[in-house]
């Protein structure tokens, strides 16, 4: 699932944790509560459902064959999860006979009496007939996803004049269960079939391939999707409306865009990279795309910004943006990127349990610099991997652990911690490990765990074996506890000695060990020190023949931390012209900006107004003061912005600036 845009984001999970603050002020139970993957006693192993769509009353008329067998003690009961339904029967399917079964439903779980006590190695079928009534249901959702009915009827009525009628599902977390009875957990695992009847005029989308349509009397069609490799019930999907469909594809894949039909003329600007990302991302992991297709969908009213459902990732509609609009390219780009690696890292291998959620939106919140990285370059990845960086810092949320099993509901999770702080944490474990190292253990966890489920430890075992080294260390303090470093970064020179020095102190209560790159800037020549800081206060001496022009502390600018480097404007604009990270462009701007009087800092900032990334650019004009400036800044600004206002515009603005919301992925 796809986070919010950064200011919303950020917003959202200080009203959420406000409103948490309150009620735990109330009720802190929760933090005694070990949230532990859900218990085993029976396996989904194949779900085939047929439904109908009420658009008058909103209601969804199911039928279910759900195969399943015990986990692995006997047992002669079945807990379904079935949230607000009216659930008509319950039946065992044997012999192509239905014999009733009796049970007993709370309007939230179906317990099933058995016909006997099965063993692992039994399978049996449930049949279920139920009412689905998404709209009569009522749960609380997050700062994530803002609702949790699961199944979603939009202008059923078509009283909206301005507003298509659509269907669509969002299951993440455990939502599926208002339109379908399962076991609603992540570390199920089942194939399914859906057959969904709608009005002639649809189109329909599921998981899985389309293997049949049928043309009824009454002006319907009935459209079987099919999807035989297992996935978690959380993922599936339907989506039901007037869409025109693009057609694309990877290899011998379908790959295609269901939009609004007035946008099917820009859909390739819109979703035209996915055939390369999926090239890409199956080259990166060595891991061939594992579904037999991948289509992509918008939704109206959605109340998320996107979702991975397998092979049939939903956006917001937002990502329809006209051709205007994509004149400055994409900006949802990120969006297309950050789901479909989620086909791997939340589809292919799906988190055990919402503790361990990390093992899908880190990879792919990451994913989004990974693909940045490859079509863009390196200085573009660095500037999102900053921001991203930034965005956590700024959250509020650094006293939660990555990996949490102590949380007020299955939705908090889904944070900045999760998200941000955890693709930076990747970020530096393949910057310790090295692209090889890195990418062949995500290779070797996937395939360990294909079609099942992973957690944290699982990663680290495979990241062990590949490299040879033991990482308790760095799983310890950076997945299963919370915080990061806040360091403060002096210098000395001893001339008589020729040993420059840094001093380094880590002033938060925590200490952190972790690995550092020091480069050391002697007129044209750097030397590279691999280094570790493992306590309170660490020096490192460095022999130098004369006074380095600067000194830079992790020089590959990976390490999250906060920093109080005292560097003077002299080593900040030597920083600026000759290291190589877009960070180490940044923090010298900053300290310019800060420090505005002296020439050197006005003449960086000049210089910087002409930097290759647009996003520092327009740090240091939202931020410099006009009463600092002298006259040498007018042309500069005044050349921005020309070439800011002077660019084609093509298309027509037809949808007011104040419909295309910030949402969350």
């Amino acid at each position: 699932m796809k986070k919010l845009l950064p200011a919303l984001f950020i917003l959202a999970c200080h009203l959420t944790f406000a409103q948490i603050t309150v009620t735990s002020s109330r009720n802190q139970s929760w933090k005694k509560i070990y949230r532990a993957s859900a218990t085993k006693i029976n396996d989904l192993i194949d779900t085939k459902l047929d439904v109908k769509f009420d658009y008058d009353k909103a209601y969804l008329y199911g039928k279910e064959w759900v195969t399943l067998h015990p986990h692995f003690y006997p047992t002669d009961s079945l807990s379904l999860d079935a949230k607000g339904m009216n659930i008509n029967e319950v039946s065992l399917l044997k012999d192509g006979k239905k014999t009733p079964l009796h049970y007993i439903y709370d309007s939230l779980v179906l317990d099933v009496s058995l016909d006997k006590t099965y063993t692992a190695d039994e399978k049996y079928t449930i049949y279920i007939d139920y009412t689905s009534k998404p709209n009569e249901f009522r749960e609380e959702g997050s700062a994530a996803i803002t609702d949790a009915k699961g199944l979603y009827f939009i202008n059923p009525k078509g009283e909206d004049k301005n507003k298509p009628t659509q269907v669509w599902t969002q299951g993440e977390t455990e939502s599926n269960s208002v339109w379908f009875p399962t076991i609603d957990k992540p570390n199920q695992k089942t194939t399914e079939e859906i057959s969904m009847t709608v009005p002639d005029k649809y189109v329909t989308l599921s998981n899985g391939l389309l293997v049949s349509q049928k043309k009824n009397t009454d002006g319907t069609r009935t459209d079987t999707w099919k999807l035989d490799m297992p996935n978690a019930p959380y993922l599936f999907f339907m989506g039901v409306g007037d869409y025109a469909i693009i057609k694309d594809s990877y290899k011998d894949k379908e790959v295609n865009y269901y939009v609004e039909k007035e946008y099917a003329p820009v859909a390739r600007e819109i979703f035209g990279l996915t055939p390369e990302m999926i090239k890409f991302f199956s080259e990166r992991l060595n891991y061939e795309y594992p579904w037999p297709k991948y289509d992509q969908i918008t939704g109206r009213d959605y109340v998320s910004g996107a979702m991975e459902n397998t092979t049939a990732t939903l956006h917001t509609d937002a990502l329809q943006q006209n051709a205007r609009e994509l004149v400055d390219g994409n900006k949802y780009e990120d969006y297309i990127s950050h789901e479909l690696f989620h086909q791997w890292f939340g589809d292919l291998v799906t988190c055990e349990s919402w503790s361990n959620i990390t093992m899908n939106e880190s990879f792919a919140d990451y994913s989004e610099y990974l693909w940045r990285e490859y079509k863009y370059g390196k200085d573009n990845a660095d500037e999102y991997n900053y921001k991203d960086m930034q965005e956590y810092l700024n959250s509020g949320e650094d006293d939660k652990d990555l990996v949490r099993f102590y949380y007020r509901d299955k939705e908090d999770p889904f944070d900045a911690v999760s998200y941000q702080k955890g693709g930076r944490i990747l970020n530096m474990l393949r910057r310790y490990l090295g692209d090889d190292a890195f990418f062949k253990g995500l290779n070797i966890y996937l395939n360990a765990n294909k079609f099942g489920n992973g957690e944290a430890q699982q990663l680290r075992l495979a990241l062990e074996q590949v490299s040879g080294r033991d990482l308790n260390w760095f799983f310890n303090e950076w997945y299963y506890g919370n915080g990061q470093p806040d360091l403060d970064i002096k210098y000395d020179y001893d001339a008589v000695a020729k040993k420059a020095k840094v001093f380094i102190t880590q002033k938060q209560d925590k200490i952190f060990s972790m690995p550092l790159a020091i480069d050391v800037y002697e007129g044209a020549d750097k030397t590279r020190y691999n280094v570790w800081i493992n306590n309170k206060n660490d020096t490192f001496a460095f022999a130098v023949k004369s006074k380095p022009d600067l000194i830079n502390v992790d020089a590959d600018k990976a390490l999250l931390a906060t920093k109080d480097d005292h560097k003077s404007i002299s080593e900040f604009v030597y920083q600026y012209t000759h290291a190589t990270n877009y960070v180490d462009r940044r923090e010298a701007v900053d300290f310019c900006i800060d420090n505005p009087g002296s020439d050197s800092a006005k003449n960086l900032l000049l210089i910087a107004l002409n930097d290759q990334r647009p996003l520092l650019r327009k740090h240091i004009l939202a931020n410099i003061k006009a009463d600092k400036l002298d006259k040498s800044f007018i042309p500069v600004v005044e050349t921005i912005a020309k070439k800011r206002y002077q660019r084609p515009c093509k298309g027509k603005r037809h949808r007011p600036a104040w419909r295309i919301k910030e949402q969350n992925i």
